[in-house]
Formats: C-alpha cells, sequence, structure tokens
C-alpha cells in the first residue's frame, strides 16, 4: 500500500525517527518499548534477504520521487512516500537511493540451543564497531560459521550500517548474547566446544593449527584485541603469520582468514 508522506510528525513515520543521528538511533533501539522491538535494513538487497529468511517487515520509507520498483517480497506491506522536506527531517537528506524498512526484532536464540546445533562458532569480544562487526557476520556466513556468540560490549549486528555492511548476510546466521568474557566461556566450554583465541602473539601458527570438531573462534575489537583475561581462558592462541613486520590485520579479514581454516582443516 502506498502512502504518501508530507510531515514528519506523521505518526506513522515514527518508528524512521533519528536516522541522521546514529547514537540516538542506538539508544532508541536499546532502550525499553516498542522501539526495542524493531530493527532497520537499508537497500533492496538487504530487504529482500531479511524477508527471505523469514523476518517480518513491519513497513517502507521510500522517496516520493522514486520510480524503480521495490523487490517482489516486501508484498502488501504499507510503504511510505516520503517528501523531500520529511526525508531531510528523518534521514538529513533530502534524497534517498534506497529504501528504508522497520521490521520486528525477534527473540534472541537460546545459548545452549547453538551450542548443541552447530559444530563451528565465532566468539566476538567487545567488537563495537558496526562496519567490522557486519563484515565479520558476512564472513562467518560465506565461511560456514554455524553461530556468532557476542559479549555484552559488541555491537548489535541488526543495527543499520552492521546489516548493510554485512549486505543482508546477518540474517543468514545465528546470533545470540554470551556473559561477560572470560566467564562466558564456561557455558562454551561446558559444551565440548574447544576455544580458540586469534592474536598477533599466538602460540602456533593458524596453518599449523588442527582444528578441532567443535571449535570456537574467538575475535577482539579492532586495535586491542582480546583482552588478557580473555585470551588467558582460550584453550588454544594462534597467529596469522605475516611478512614485512606488519603486526596485525583488520579484524573482518583475520576473521575471514580462521574461518575458512576451520571449513577447511
Amino acid at each position: 500500500m502506498l502512502i504518501p508522506i508530507d510531515h514528519p510528525d506523521d505518526p506513522r513515520i515514527e518508528p524512521f525517527l533519528g536516522l541522521r543521528d546514529q547514537e540516538t538511533r542506538k539508544q532508541r533501539e536499546r532502550a525499553d518499548g516498542d522501539m526495542a522491538s524493531v530493527f532497520m535494513a537499508e537497500g533492496d538487497l538487504v530487504i529482500d534477504r531479511a524477508i527471505t529468511h523469514g523476518y517480518s517487515l513491519r513497513s517502507v520509507l521510500i522517496a516520493g520521487r522514486r520510480t524503480k520498483p521495490l523487490p517482489e517480497a516486501v508484498g502488501d506491506a504499507d510503504v511510505y512516500l516520503a517528501s523531500d522536506s520529511v526525508l531531510t527531517e528523518v534521514t538529513g537528506r533530502p534524497e534517498l537511493r534506497d529504501p528504508i524498512a522497520c521490521f520486528s526484532r525477534p527473540p534472541l536464540p537460546e545459548l545452549g540451543e547453538l551450542l548443541e546445533q552447530h559444530s563451528t562458532f565465532a566468539v566476538l569480544e567487545n567488537v563495537n564497531n558496526p562496519n567490522n562487526l557486519g563484515v565479520i557476520m558476512r564472513n562467518a556466513a560465506a565461511l560456514g560459521i554455524g553461530a556468532v556468540l557476542l559479549d555484552p560490549q559488541c555491537a548489535d549486528p541488526l543495527y543499520r550500517r552492521a546489516v548493510r555492511a554485512s549486505m543482508g548476510q546477518v540474517f543468514a546466521i545465528p546470533h545470540t548474547r554470551l556473559a561477560p568474557l572470560p566467564n562466558g566461556l564456561d557455558a562454551v566450554h561446558a559444551a565440548g566446544v574447544t576455544t580458540v583465541a586469534l592474536t598477533p602473539n599466538g602460540d602456533v601458527a593458524l596453518r599449523d593449527f588442527s582444528a578441532p570438531k567443535k571449535a570456537a573462534v574467538l575475535l577482539g575489537a579492532e586495535g586491542p584485541g582480546l583482552t588478557e583475561p580473555t585470551m588467558a581462558a582460550a584453550q588454544h592462541r594462534v597467529r596469522i603469520p605475516m611478512a614485512n613486520g606488519v603486526d596485525s590485520l583488520n579484524v573482518a579479514n583475520a576473521a575471514a582468514i580462521a574461518f575458512h581454516h576451520l571449513q577447511t582443516a
């Protein structure tokens, strides 16, 4: 259903307000109440993938001047045609190249279920950059990781920038939250999963590491990496050998190499 919107105070587009302020938006979606039950996805491909993976679409915001058809999967959802003044208020710019969709946020899976159902995992500590997190999720989906486990300090995988960086692949791989690390690893170890910390100071080169049947790669934030207590709690510490004095890779690139090793070892 196509619905023209000519004023930013129209209550029908209230879920879309705050898109121009990233911090305000993240706080709104973390808060209690109705906003905590939604997330935003941007772009035709990303929206189509969310619907394909069973996420419930609430509504879509597009530029009123858009002529390109929306993804067929949008179906009969409410589509708000925003005027230039509304777009400026909502997004900070008078033009909107890609549609923005509002989806219902599903509950997180139970940790125990994921540990039972899957054999390979990524465990993330303090990965609070949405772009890095999104690319890690994309790499995990592409390279056969069963689930992603995040500590409480990690960014939200369903935050709009993370979703976009993942090219919608965040919807293809389950994720849930762990208790703060290193104690959060107790449940992982109890499920028979071997933990492998990826660090430049690892005891063994990744290429020489024989990956066990059930394994979790531990990854820390860009720059500081894993904390010392978490590395101490991991059962193995491995490194990616590098040439020319380079001491580290972007965390998402390092993750892809480690995920590929788990897949092929």
